[in-house]
């Protein structure tokens, strides 16, 4: 975001001085030319006047010849033309006779007045010596235009050199004010991805910057503190509850144990039946602190190689299965790592081994199998069960979605769950021949 801000506003202000140093250069030289133009023609008319007392009047060339000598101090070159065109005197340069001279003296003996040439560094100009439309000779005056090329070359470097100056205040004030503003912007970032991993003490530092990026800071602390009340304040729910239910559940089921120990009869057969739905009861509220705690885990991932995770829970799950008559088998699969949660994929993978081997008739078959793209990682859990119906896979992560599961109904919930909180996604499709397969695409562990 520095470097964005800065590049704008170097352009900004890099336009901004060619639009306004630029045009300003281009008059000032024009005008030095036009200033350098009237000047000559001013002394070539002096001379020109002393040229007109001598041709005209017929006076002694004593002041033609001090005019011609003083142009020719400053370093001029004269010559002055009779009504003929003949040279009639000239400064000892000749630098104002020639072809070009020739041509001036002409064009000014036909009444015209000729654009002056500027040629090899210096200027001619030419002005009648008397009357325009009849005069009595004419002057031609060569100047140097070195002074003039040194004044516009002093004009281009001081105005090349106000705008570098003017460059280099904007550059360093372009990263001073893009410091200003990207700095808390910074700071705040950093803060709010440690929140996002689940450190709910951060809190961004509101020092500098605008008004309102100190504003958005002092907002994001305040949600920051109210979302760290809110969880810690979930937390003890939970202890609570996980305290306040287990311990009577577990009191009551000792004491119908204890009943049925000396039951006889149907007596024994409804204890019997109390414990059952006492276990029923103890799974359920263990399922549901499961997912409230999936709910609000923020997880710092780290690198899961799945590989070596699918075929641990395979091997871990395979004397149940057995136990049951179900063929529990993974399918070899790349070396891939994923940016998980420590310990929310084997989580995810028990309660998809424990749905599938639940749901597998005697005989059945539960096959994981696992990939890699250029993009994430996939893991298919198959098996050849009943299946669900589509409108059973429309709910079947919410609580209690499905109404046909065998169990609590909340292990899909709590897979959809851990599997959303580390960025990846899940979902449900038929397997080739019948049953249920569970897709997870999550994402990759990048690499170097």
């Amino acid at each position: 975001m520095t470097r964005r801000i800065t590049w704008t506003l170097v352009v900004l202000t890099s336009v901004l001085l060619v639009l306004a140093v630029v045009p300003l250069a281009v008059s000032m030289t024009a005008r030095e030319r036009v200033a350098f133009r009237d000047s000559q023609r001013a002394a070539t008319r002096v001379i020109a006047a002393a040229a007109e007392e001598h041709l005209s009047d017929r006076k002694p060339a004593t002041a033609m010849r001090q005019e011609l000598d003083a142009a020719a101090r400053v370093g001029n070159c004269a010559a002055v033309y009779g009504a003929s065109a003949r040279l009639v005197a000239s400064t000892p340069c000749t630098a104002a006779q020639g072809e070009e001279a020739d041509e001036l003296v002409e064009k000014v003996l036909a009444g015209h007045e000729p654009e002056p040439p500027e040629n090899e560094g210096r200027l001619l100009t030419a002005e009648p010596a008397g009357e325009v439309r009849g005069p009595s000779g004419v002057v031609v005056l060569a100047r140097s235009a070195a002074p003039l090329d040194a004044r516009i070359a002093a004009i281009w470097g001081w105005s090349a050199a106000i705008g570098a100056v003017g460059l280099a205040a904007s550059v360093l004030l372009s990263v001073r004010l893009a410091r200003w503003v990207s700095r808390p912007l910074s700071r705040l970032d950093v803060s709010a991805q440690r929140l996002g991993e689940g450190a709910l003490g951060e809190r961004a530092e509101v020092v500098g910057g605008p008004p309102e990026i100190r504003r958005l800071t002092a907002t994001f602390n305040t949600m920051a503190a109210r979302m760290e009340a809110l969880v810690h304040g979930h937390r003890a729910v939970l202890a609570d509850v996980s305290h306040q239910l287990r311990t009577p559940l577990a009191a009551l089921r000792l004491r119908l144990d204890v009943l049925a120990a000396t039951a006889e009869g149907d007596t024994a057969a409804e204890l019997a039946s109390a414990e059952e739905e006492i276990v029923r009861l103890s799974r359920l509220v263990d399922g549901l602190l499961a997912v409230a705690r999936a709910e609000q885990a923020t997880p710092r991932p780290v690198a899961v190689r799945i590989d070596e995770v699918v075929a641990e829970r395979v091997a871990a799950w395979s004397p149940v299965a057995e136990e049951r008559g179900v063929r529990l088998t993974v399918s070899d699969g790349p070396a891939v790592s994923a940016a998980l949660g420590a310990g929310h994929l084997e989580q995810i993978l028990d309660n998809l081994i424990a749905n599938a081997v639940d749901a597998v008739p005697e005989g059945g078959k539960v096959t994981l199998d696992h990939q890699a793209t250029d993009e994430l990682a996939r893991v298919r859990v198959q098996d050849d069960g009943p299946g669900m119906s589509p409108e059973a896979k429309d709910v079947a992560f919410h609580r209690f979605g499905n109404p046909e599961a065998r169990g609590t109904g909340l292990g899909l919930a709590i897979v959809h769950r851990l599997v959303t909180s580390n960025g990846g996604t899940v979902r449900l499709e038929d397997t080739p021949g019948g049953g249920l397969t569970v897709v997870l695409d999550l994402p990759l562990w990048p690499e170097g």
